[in-house]
């Protein structure tokens, strides 16, 4: 069932062109259920507090970014283009929506941003106040808030979702990461595979980088690719390469996928046979045995016809010999 983002009227930022807030649809039980219903409470109940509440002006420099970040650090040019626009919207009108900031847990007479990060840089570079709306809310709400609103803009790629998510469920605000729903506004599954994503190497995540036209079945299946033997090193040693910086985000994650799918899977290397013999003090016969995997092989020689009698007596007594082995091995697991 869709829910209203309780932010929405706050949402229309300015960051970026803005999209209706995506409808969640997933069923929770139990704890679940409940966990998620008095989430939506106190989102819904901050958003009421929101409509009407006093915009003040703050001095950005008093405003430090958030405790949870929702953004790669790299294709800064992706993101000045985002920052061009806001910048330009603000010198020419002003800034028309508020951000949203909470009194900083850590630091008295501080603040912390909990989303409207264009619009605080652009207030810092036009030296003017920050419109704002100031709540005071826990750190959990502080992730559902910011989730929500990257919900509603355009310009934040999956992986940097799937990052987010990633960093909510690390820091246990839930068991079931209910919490990690709400903010992200997905259901189980999806939310599973973008953990998943995730999950992959960090290096090669901030190589390839926002990769904002790809979307969640093209990165896992890049995760799928990156779990047979010896791809990740495939991929990490193309990401280090001075050609696959020079691409377009996009462009080096289609290098990735198409150059794992272009390489032999390494095959796991052998273990080396273990081998061993035996003779007798007669040295009328000799035995050589190897062991290797699951086989286990006798090659007996002699002179004369030693060898064919004691392979022989050998197989006759193999089910004696057997028991035996099946007795003193109970014997030395129960200690006896």
């Amino acid at each position: 069932m869709a829910r209203k983002n309780p932010f929405a009227s706050i949402m229309d930022n300015g960051d970026a062109p803005a999209e209706r807030p995506v409808a969640r649809d997933y069923t929770f039980k139990g704890a679940s259920r409940s966990l998620i219903s008095s989430i939506d409470e106190m989102a819904a109940q901050a958003g009421k507090l929101l409509e009407g509440e006093t915009i003040i002006e703050v001095d950005p420099d008093l405003v430090d970014q958030s405790f949870a970040n929702d953004r790669l650090n790299v294709d800064q040019e992706d993101y000045e283009a985002d920052y061009a626009q806001v910048l330009e919207s603000i010198r020419s009108s002003g800034q028309n929506s508020p951000a949203l900031l909470r009194p900083h847990p850590q630091r008295p007479g501080r603040y912390m941003l909990v989303f409207g990060r264009l619009r605080w840089r652009a207030a810092k570079e036009l030296g003017l106040k920050l419109r704002a709306v100031i709540k005071d809310i826990s750190e959990r709400d502080h992730v559902i808030a910011q989730g929500q609103e990257n919900n509603a803009r355009a310009n934040t790629s999956f992986i940097e979702k799937a990052l987010f998510a990633a960093d909510i469920v690390q820091r246990k605000f839930d068991e079931d990461n209910a919490t990690a729903l709400a903010a992200i506004g997905v259901d189980r599954p999806t939310l599973s595979k973008m953990l998943s994503v995730a999950s992959m190497p960090k290096d090669l995540l901030e190589a390839i980088g926002r990769a904002k036209a790809v979307g969640r079945d093209r990165w896992y299946e890049l995760k799928l690719l990156l779990d047979k033997p010896g791809n990740v090193d495939t991929a990490l040693a193309l990401a280090s390469s001075s050609d696959f910086h020079g691409m377009p985000s996009e462009a080096r994650f289609d290098a990735v996928v198409a150059k794992l799918k272009a390489s032999k899977p390494r095959r796991r290397a052998a273990l080396a046979p273990s081998k061993r013999s035996w003779a007798p003090s007669d040295g009328r016969v000799a035995a050589e045995m190897v062991a290797s995997g699951k086989k286990f092989t006798i090659a007996l020689k002699a002179k004369g016809t030693d060898a064919a009698a004691f392979g022989d007596y050998l197989s006759e007594n193999l089910s004696e010999l057997y028991e035996a082995f099946r007795r003193e091995k109970r014997a030395t697991t129960n200690g006896d």
